[in-house]
């Protein structure tokens, strides 16, 4: 008879059962930074709709934030770090190869031999990770899942450049995923288009930039380090044609439509890019639409948990709502799915 392997025994359904910040210290208005891009208070708000950002202080480290955002998350949960079965950390902001940074805040958190890794898929990378979390969960490969977005985004800013300075800040969120009586987290939406990978990217690889340094050395010249650089028109274009598809996916997968929504809460890249998919979408007024970017700003992959939040946190929205996530942005990449809010600490 033919060698069976066995298979770990899957639950029925997968939800959020807590969520937890971190918002660095230090608040930067846009007064702070207008002189160095040759800009205004007005611009900026007319531009992106943000007012100010938290860039985080030398201590606030991709670790220290993670583990900070996380301890409130498993708090909110009921759950404790050694429930956890494994880590999932989405950032494009941590600057080593290896370990991964997942691996790490397990161990600060207390937890031992715990599965861990990191994602990166830009803005879309909590909801990448946070299908992938609860897929682990349905399959029955891990009860509780640590699910982490968090950035350092103002290490890769070039202070001068009049499109990025302004948009990108600092932060952590995370959430617990766990079973559930009943489904609290849809089906993914996702997808990628690398043929638009300059719209966001990194603007030189550091093979490049070491071979520069060389140069440089050789030659007593200069060089400059890599920054995140931005075409903020193709992405608003790209934004406002291709998303409300995504939108429209994920409420199809979960079988509901937009009346059925409490809550919207998309990456938080820019008031207009929202603003269009709402209208797009055609939401009822009383859908409580996400709106973090005015005092946080653009937090890539901690974006999502930040946003919802604050949502939370202001009381436009209550756990158990049911809310639309939507991430997108460097990839070009997106990921959507339709979930129940979670209890916040």
């Amino acid at each position: 008879m033919p060698v069976q392997i066995a298979t770990a025994a899957p639950v029925a359904h997968a939800a959020l059962l807590g969520l937890g910040v971190y918002r660095p210290r230090r608040v930067v208005p846009n007064a702070e930074i207008v002189e160095r891009i040759d800009s205004s208070d007005e611009w900026i708000r007319t531009r992106s709709g943000i007012e100010a950002r938290h860039w985080a202080e030398p201590d606030e480290t991709i670790v220290s934030m993670s583990t900070a955002a996380a301890a409130d998350a498993l708090a909110a949960a009921g759950v404790t770090a050694q429930q956890i079965d494994a880590v999932i950390l989405a950032t494009s902001s941590q600057m080593v190869l290896g370990p991964s940074a997942g691996a790490v805040v397990a161990t600060e958190l207390g937890m031992h031999d715990t599965a861990a890794f990191d994602v990166s898929a830009g803005c879309a990378g909590f909801c990448y990770a946070l299908a992938n979390g609860a897929n682990l969960v349905r399959a029955g490969q891990a009860r509780h899942v640590l699910v982490i977005g968090v950035e350092r985004l103002s290490d890769l800013l070039d202070r001068d450049d009049r499109t990025c300075a302004f948009i990108f800040a600092d932060g952590a969120g995370a959430v617990v995923v766990g079973p559930s009586d009943a489904e609290g987290i849809g089906p993914v939406a996702w997808g990628s288009d690398g043929s638009q990978t300059a719209a966001i990217k990194q603007d030189k690889d550091f093979q490049q930039y070491f071979a520069e340094v060389a140069e440089a050395e050789a030659t007593g010249g200069t060089t400059v380090r890599p920054y995140i650089r931005m075409n903020g028109t193709a992405v608003f274009r790209w934004a406002v044609t291709f998303l409300e598809k995504a939108c429209r996916d994920a409420l199809d997968q979960a079988g509901l439509t937009v009346e059925d929504l409490d809550a919207f809460v998309p990456h938080q890249a820019n008031s207009r890019i929202t603003d269009a998919l709402v209208r797009a979408l055609h939401m009822p007024e009383n859908i409580a639409v996400a709106r973090d970017i005015a005092e946080t700003g653009n937090t890539s992959a901690a974006s999502i948990p930040m946003a919802m939040e604050q949502l939370l946190r202001s009381g436009a929205a209550q756990p158990g709502d049911t809310a639309l996530l939507l991430g997108f942005g460097a990839g070009l990449a997106y990921a959507g799915q339709v979930v129940k809010l979670p209890a916040i600490a």
